[in-house]
């Protein structure tokens, strides 16, 4: 993008994109809803967590796709009837290949078929012609450089270094440092440079300098001084990538091939509008790429704001402090609460206000959890001997350190060792698989926090009575992911008979004193996350260790305010989801809008 475009599209705002958009496309009605499909956006990826740049400008998105395709169509900037026709343009690439090939400078390519009227996907304006690629440019003619044959301060090009989605140069690498044994691609300075491999059918740059790239970009140009940005932002419009993956072939690198590459219809403006277009498409995605960043800025802004106020909550010095804090949030609840990430960040302070004993009121006559655990202790005690569950290593003693908050006067901290009968993990080594039997679960099957049995594998009955006699999953028990995803808490509430893998362990305790529901939600939390990160081990697929699993430092309340606590916060975790379907719908209704927008608005 050349300064004095750059300097333009600095001053351009969503006020001068309305009517730019109104008059290319004819359509007043879809463009008065700009603001509400701009804004719409999509996550990139599901996690326990999200936040701003986690989400896709969905909106923006679509709106860069209406800008190409009216850019292609002829309508973003007006026709001057003193430009020299595409139909002369035409003539002129025939003269000049026909002498390029008889001066022996190009070979003589394939034929390529006439195009018939039925065949041009849409209208063009009168000076526009439809061309194949391989007719105007010389795609598929490519110089090949040798190792030996290139300087140190070559470029060298690789499709990583290109922005997917953008076609951004992300890097410029030269041979000095990236070497490379195998030939490469040679390109010129104004070459366009396709990524034919996919998924990167997207990737496409116009060449600031010489150089040398992978054999899996197409550097070509195109003849009689075609615009090389025109073709570039061509092969960016959405027809143009539609037909460019519909047309690959492979299974495990599909590639489009150079015969369809070349077959590829495009629109052909004459030479002074595809400098035009060239220059009003480069101000709009300016424009685009400016929206996105405050879009970016005000998800964060709103995220961070979302974060002080929420932890005012936890930081609370009383139940009055706690009471105000809170009331001062409720009254902009329908403001503060509009994002996945601000609603998993309640969730969050929910679960951390829980488990400090701020969620529900102590009640002085319920029985301290001192008594409680004292209960547990004895019951261990006369398991062990009676021989029905092994005697567990002592753990050390709590240190002041190692809690974080104060606790009401009638809970205890205790080690998850105190108050777990077993604490152990699957299988070891990889088992026998059948096609049908016992159930064997691993942390595919758990880690959306429910077991689902839909994609299991399975393992004979004789193989899971081994297993079982050392890992014996049954109702009540808790499960927790250990290995790559880890610290994901699943109360078992199946009778279904299964085995575990290694990477899932299992904890067996007092059910009698000691809630499951409570537990699973105190696991859940940021107080036990934060220790569960801690206890990971490795670098790649990172291991959370039992032992650091028995030493989880657990706040425990009294049973009659676990159940308390446990409905309290199953309430409130069910309005967060109700927060977040009425979200998504609602990005769902943006995202039709914005789809409905450009398809209807280029059909016109």
């Amino acid at each position: 993008m050349s300064s004095e475009v750059q300097e333009q599209s600095a001053n351009y705002t969503l006020a001068d994109l309305k009517p730019v958009l109104e008059k290319a496309s004819g359509n007043n009605t879809l463009l008065d809803s700009l603001p509400i499909w701009l804004s719409a956006q999509t996550a990139k990826s599901a996690g326990r967590g999200r936040s701003a740049e986690n989400t896709l400008q969905y909106g923006v998105q679509k709106l860069r796709e209406l800008i190409l395709e009216l850019a292609v169509r002829g309508k973003l900037v007006p026709q001057d009837l003193n430009d020299e026709p595409a139909s002369v343009l035409l003539e002129k690439i025939a003269e000049e290949k026909a002498r390029l090939i008889k001066e022996g400078k190009i070979k003589k390519q394939k034929k390529l078929p006439a195009i018939h009227k039925n065949e041009e996907p849409y209208t063009l304006p009168s000076a526009w012609s439809w061309a194949y690629l391989g007719h105007v440019t010389n795609y598929g003619i490519t110089d090949k450089a040798e190792p030996n044959s290139t300087d140190e301060d070559c470029w060298v090009l690789e499709l990583e270094d290109i922005e997917k989605g953008s076609s951004k140069l992300l890097q410029k690498v030269l041979k000095s440092d990236r070497q490379f044994k195998s030939s490469k691609n040679k390109f010129s300075a104004g070459d366009v440079l396709y990524g034919k491999l996919r998924p990167y059918l997207d990737k496409v740059l116009v060449a600031n300098d010489d150089g040398v790239c992978t054999t899996e970009i197409i550097p070509f140009k195109g003849y009689a001084k075609i615009n090389s940005a025109y073709i570039r932002l061509v092969m960016k419009s959405p027809r143009f990538m539609a037909y460019a993956n519909d047309s690959t072939h492979g299974m495990n690198l599909p590639r489009l091939g150079t015969d369809n590459a070349r077959l590829a219809l495009i629109p052909l403006p004459p030479i002074a509008e595809q400098h035009r277009i060239v220059k009003k498409v480069d101000q709009l995605m300016a424009l685009c790429d400016k929206l996105e960043q405050q879009q970016a800025d005000a998800v964060q802004a709103h995220d961070s704001l979302v974060r002080v106020l929420l932890d005012t909550l936890t930081q609370s010095d009383n139940a009055d402090d706690f009471q105000q804090n809170w009331r001062r949030i409720a009254e902009h609840f329908d403001t503060l609460f509009t994002t996945e990430s601000s609603i998993d960040q309640l969730k969050q302070t929910l679960l951390q206000l829980a488990v400090m004993g701020k969620l529900v009121p102590q009640n002085p006559n319920d029985e301290p959890a001192r008594v409680l655990l004292e209960k547990v202790t004895e019951e261990k005690a006369r398991l062990i001997k009676e021989g029905k569950i092994k005697k567990q290593k002592s753990q050390a003693e709590i240190t002041e350190e190692e809690t974080p908050f104060e606790l009401p006067n009638s809970w205890k901290w205790v080690r998850f060792a105190q108050i777990a009968y077993k604490i152990t993990d699957g299988a070891h080594h990889t088992p026998t698989y059948v096609d049908a039997g016992v159930p064997f679960l691993s942390v595919k099957d758990m880690s959306s926090g429910k077991l689902i049995f839909d994609d299991t594998r399975f393992i004979s009955h004789s193989e899971h009575e081994e297993l079982f006699k050392r890992c014996d999953p049954e109702k009540g028990d808790l499960l927790l992911t250990k290995v790559g995803t880890t610290g994901i808490p699943v109360l078992i509430r199946t009778d279904k008979v299964f085995s575990i893998f290694v990477s899932v362990a299992l904890v067996k305790f007092n059910q009698t004193y000691i809630s499951g529901d409570y537990l699973e939600w105190l696991i859940s939390s940021p107080l036990i996350k934060e220790q569960s990160d801690a206890g990971t081990e490795g670098v790649g697929n990172k291991n959370l260790v039992l032992r650091k699993i028995a030493n989880f430092v657990l706040p425990i309340p009294p049973l009659a305010e676990q159940h308390r606590i446990v409905k309290k916060v199953d309430e409130l975790m069910a309005l967060c989801d109700q927060l977040k379907n009425r979200l998504n719908k609602t990005q769902i209704l943006q995202q039709q809008l914005a789809d409905a927008v450009v398809e209807q608005t280029i059909s016109l």
